[in-house]
């Protein structure tokens, strides 16, 4: 026992000596001697004490004492079992870390990085020395830090916390792939965030719950933001300060996407599970991007090769998914997805809702109304997308995505006339869209990157539609085919100014095909048009001042027609609040979507695809400027916007009138002029927001009689309204309203309704669009939970509510002759999506 003593003593001294001058020494190495000196025996994880540093204690403490030093000092809990064993465990509570955050490869402080907890709302910002301060952070909580033009950096913040003594400096690795700097980390809600640019960023992988949805829908969660909205609350009609729906420009990883919806528009068709961020511009686009003259909607898949399988698969009351992404090895991974309805095998009120809304007016709805006719109707969806990644090594990485989207309705109409005899013919429309494409990047030196993409797009829908009654086959179809070379350069001459260029050639084809029989009638007309395209860039951003000038040429080969577009897009910090910014644009639109007549394709959809053709038909072009504040402080955002924008070259038939203008043809323009505001206020636990957008939006025909009049989604006022809360932890409800004004329409002359042409009779209208529907009002609710089995797997439990109050909205009126009695007129009102609940469960691995 004396020779343990003497070792004891011995180990003591040269710990002393050893760490006399730092008076810190290794946990591991100090229970190793309380276990010689006391005769005692700790119980613990090699893993909980390696690389733990404590402060010395001093050298007259008991066993008591020791342990009552540990416990202060570290973030372990020391129990005493009995007179010989003690457990050692980690505690489960929050602590303060602090850090310097420096660049690699110049040492010099980076200034106004993000440091954001992971899974939460808290995080805060380097000052001018690089430090930050976190206060209550968990022990296992993991961080990421993330600064323009450097690799996000993920560390563990019990890290930190042992090196908290000299509060450690952490180091980020420049990136060569430069990126628009985020402004607000937290805009609205978690996952969604503001650039400096003025372009609004969905993470959908880090998305919050918005009130009613069950997950990240795209195109549903960006009609959050003031100035867009839907007039009918469909994704397929996104309205963006105004415009049309067929105005958006809708990129999927750079290919061109002509068709976004399920059920017609009830149902984003994009998957969010590996479309992992969207970037939705209303102005001030940059000039690598062309069509759209409202809007530019980009969706990007994730882009990095993981070390490590992952994936997830849901279901919910309308359809199921899964997810894969597949690393083959270190260069080379495959990401995979696909959704398709479950309708078809299981049918839920949700589906029936959607259902009922998606074909109330459609030949579905009206034919099941005819005496002695029954029908039946099948709608399938389904939704995929790969991914192929390799990065050869830096400076050369190489992506190819497919991506396809399809809708198919059949639809079976019976009918006994008076013998019995009983007679069945079958209907069916199918929506196809088929996208491919291919990227290469190359970063050639520190400075100087090039891109080079190939994509390729194909949209068709085809309809067969047999009238029972008359022994009328309608045949109908119409293609876009689509192919797109892009090559652009960037050049930094400084980290503060970048310099954009490049060349993009795009051939485009639109078929548009009917078919008659009894009596019989063929159309086919098919238009193809070539479009090579200039653009040049030059961004600037230092300090306070954001400014990015751009410039497009646009040569149409087919017209000789050369269209000069200039963007701008600038921001000016006044002070730490406030910031003043400006934003204008010109753009064209070549394709455009029109209504021949509103029982096309069943009356389900109505709208096909055609092609300018610089006469009856011109390029669209529009003309956009806004100038707007930015207040920010303690989480609160204010954000003030007025914006003016004209676009011309719009027809009378892609405006889809209800009134005397219905079968005319026509050239004019719109103007939209409005203002846009939005107070948003977060915290750890909540997030709440409200926009308000007031706007006066009119057409311009002058051929018309009258020639000015309110637009057909000329929505006076709108507002939302919605708070996000976490409950507790992992769970969080969301509560919101939508109110908005209602949409115009054109209602018959009281005094003679109808008239009489060429033995026909026709609705007589009024002056058109000076009427309103009543206003529309909405309130939805969402709850989602989600429990973490292990770092890297959970599951998801959230449920929606849309429309809680059950409100029946009106969102579309018009007329129809009444065929009991041709003088009188028959009002038709189109009815929002009622009471509809939805439940989604949700692994992730």
């Amino acid at each position: 026992m004396k020779g343990n003593n003497w070792l004891t003593y011995c180990l003591m001294l040269w710990i002393a000596i050893s760490f006399g001058q730092t008076k810190s020494l290794p946990l591991a190495d100090y229970l190793i001697s309380i276990q010689e000196q006391f005769d005692v025996k700790f119980s613990y994880a090699v893993d909980d004490v390696a690389n733990i540093n404590i402060p010395q204690p001093e050298r007259e403490l008991n066993l008591q004492q020791t342990l009552q030093h540990l416990n202060a000092n570290t973030l372990l809990n020391f129990k005493t079992i009995d007179s010989r064993y003690i457990t050692v465990s980690v505690l489960e509570k929050t602590i303060s870390i602090c850090g310097t955050l420096v660049s690699e490869e110049t040492n010099e402080a980076l200034i106004g990085a993000s440091v954001i907890i992971d899974n939460t709302y808290q995080g805060t910002s380097t000052n001018y020395n690089g430090e930050f301060n976190l206060t209550e952070i968990p022990l296992k909580a993991t961080l990421s830090i993330s600064y323009l033009g450097y690799q996000t950096l993920k560390i563990s913040a019990k890290t930190l916390f042992n090196n908290q003594q000299s509060c450690p400096t952490i180091t980020l690795t420049e990136d060569n792939q430069m990126l628009t700097e985020v402004l607000i980390t937290k805009y609205l809600t978690t996952g969604l965030q503001k650039f400096i640019d003025g372009s609004i960023v969905l993470n959908t992988e880090e998305f919050g719950n918005l009130p009613g949805l069950i997950e990240p829908d795209i195109l549903q969660s960006i009609q959050a933001l003031p100035g867009v909205e839907s007039v009918n609350e469909s994704i397929a009609n996104i309205n963006v300060r105004g415009g049309t729906n067929d105005q958006n420009l809708i990129l999927w990883d750079g290919i061109k996407m002509y068709h976004s919806g399920h059920f017609f528009g009830l149902i984003s068709a994009y998957n969010p599970n590996l479309t992992n961020k969207v970037i939705v511009t209303k102005n001030g686009t940059s000039s690598q991007y062309s069509d759209g003259v409202s809007s530019t909607i980009s969706m990007y898949t994730k882009d990095k090769i993981e070390d490590t399988f992952s994936g997830g698969a849901g279901v919910n009351l309308i359809s199921a998914d899964a997810f894969l992404e597949i690393p083959v090895s270190k260069k080379l991974a495959l990401h995979i997805s696909g959704r398709r309805s479950i309708t078809d095998v299981i049918s839920t009120p949700t589906y029936d809702n959607y259902f009922e809304r998606s074909f109330q007016d459609s030949d579905i709805n009206i034919n099941s109304n005819i005496e002695n006719s029954t029908t039946s109707s099948d709608f399938v969806f389904y939704d995929f997308t790969a991914k192929l990644l390799f990065d050869l090594n830096k400076k050369h990485r190489f992506r190819a995505n497919i991506i396809g989207i399809n809708n198919n309705l059949d639809y079976a109409e019976t009918i006994t006339d008076s013998d019995n005899t009983t007679t069945s013919k079958t209907s069916n429309l199918a929506q196809d869209n088929l996208g491919y494409g291919g990227h290469w990047k190359a970063q050639w030196t520190k400075n100087f990157s090039t891109d080079v993409s190939g994509n390729y797009s194909r949209y068709t829908v085809d309809a067969s539609d047999l009238r029972v009654q008359t022994e009328q086959r309608l045949t109908q179809a119409n293609e876009v085919l689509e192919t797109s070379i892009q090559v652009k350069t960037n050049y930094s001459f400084t980290p503060f100014l970048i310099f954009l260029n490049g060349y993009q050639f795009n051939e485009i084809g639109i078929l548009n095909e009917t078919t008659v029989t009894a009596p019989s009638y063929s159309r086919t007309k098919k238009d193809v048009l070539l479009n090579h395209a200039l653009f040049t860039q030059i961004e600037y951003h230092k300090d306070n001042t954001f400014l990015r000038i751009g410039l497009r040429g646009n040569y149409f080969q087919k017209f000789d027609k050369l269209l000069i577009e200039p963007r701008i897009t600038a921001r000016q910090k006044l002070s730490n609040q406030w910031a003043l910014k400006l934003e204008g644009e010109f753009k064209n639109q070549s394709a455009t979507q029109i209504v021949d007549f509103q029982d096309d394709f069943l009356g389900v959809e109505n709208r096909r695809w055609i092609l300018a053709d610089n006469n009856t038909r011109p390029i669209s072009t529009s003309k956009q400027a806004s100038f707007g504040i930015d207040y920010s402080k303690h989480n609160l955002n204010i954000d003030v916007n007025g914006f003016y924008k004209t676009v011309d070259g719009i027809t009378a038939s892609n405006q889809g009138f209800y009134n005397n203008f219905q079968y005319l043809s026509a050239t004019g323009s719109y103007t939209a002029k409005g203002i846009e505001f939005l107070a948003n206020k977060t915290t750890d636990k909540f997030s709440t927001w409200l926009s308000y957008t007031y706007s006066i939006n009119n057409y311009t025909f002058e051929s018309f009689t009258p020639s000015v009049f309110p637009n057909n989604v000329d929505i006076r006022h709108s507002i939302s309204l919605a708070i996000n809360y976490s409950i507790i932890k992992n769970l969080e409800l969301s509560l919101g309203g939508i109110w908005h004004s209602g949409q115009p329409y054109t209602k018959p002359l009281e005094a003679n309704p109808t008239i009489e042409i060429n033995n026909n009779y026709y609705v007589n209208y009024d002056q058109p669009n000076i009427q309103n529907v009543d206003d529309f009002l909405r309130l939805d609710a969402s709850l989602g939970y989600t429990y973490d089995f292990n770092n890297t797997t959970n599951i998801s439990l959230k449920a929606g509510v849309r429309n809680l109050s059950n409100e029946d909205n009106v969102i579309n009126r018009y007329y129809q002759v009444d065929p009991e009695n041709s003088n009188n007129t028959i009002e038709v009102n189109n009815l929002s999506l009622g009471l509809t609940p939805n439940v989604s469960l949700r692994v992730n691995f």
